[in-house]
């Protein structure tokens, strides 16, 4: 299956999970009085879909690679806040691990993409410079 929109990405349809479990939580009880702390975790969810996004219209190989790493960066951004939010008892054990679990999932997919680019870059340079030899 050929991708040709960021939305096809499955690393951009979990980071979008990812987003929806951040806001979710983040609307309740006490951790939507802390606006500093519940906007932070929102922008680093926000921040994994729209850097993948991002990086996938830039249509370089190299671009999007660092678009993806800023992406996951945000994604452990996710969950350093919610040790924050778990030890201000604004969520419980089991909200923390579901989101927590998310972000590591969602991390995990953008790095196996970048894997795959990476590897995917390094054939296309060997095959052009043995193309370039055999001329």
């Amino acid at each position: 299956m050929k991708i040709t929109r960021f939305e096809d990405l499955e690393c951009w349809q979990e980071a979008r999970e990812l987003v929806s479990a951040v806001y979710g939580t983040t609307m309740n009880g006490n951790f939507k009085k802390d606006l500093r702390l519940s906007g932070q975790i929102q922008a680093a969810a926000t921040s994994v879909m729209a850097n993948v996004a991002e990086g996938f219209v830039r249509r370089s190989t190299r671009e999007f690679i660092q678009f993806l790493f800023v992406g996951m960066s945000s994604a452990a951004e996710v969950q350093s806040h919610l040790y924050v939010a778990l030890d201000q008892r604004y969520i419980d054990q089991k909200y923390f691990g579901e989101i927590y679990d998310q972000a590591n999932k969602t991390a995990r997919i953008i790095s196996g993409l970048i894997s795959y680019l990476r590897t995917r870059e390094t054939k296309q340079t060997k095959s052009t410079k043995q193309t370039r030899e055999t001329k």
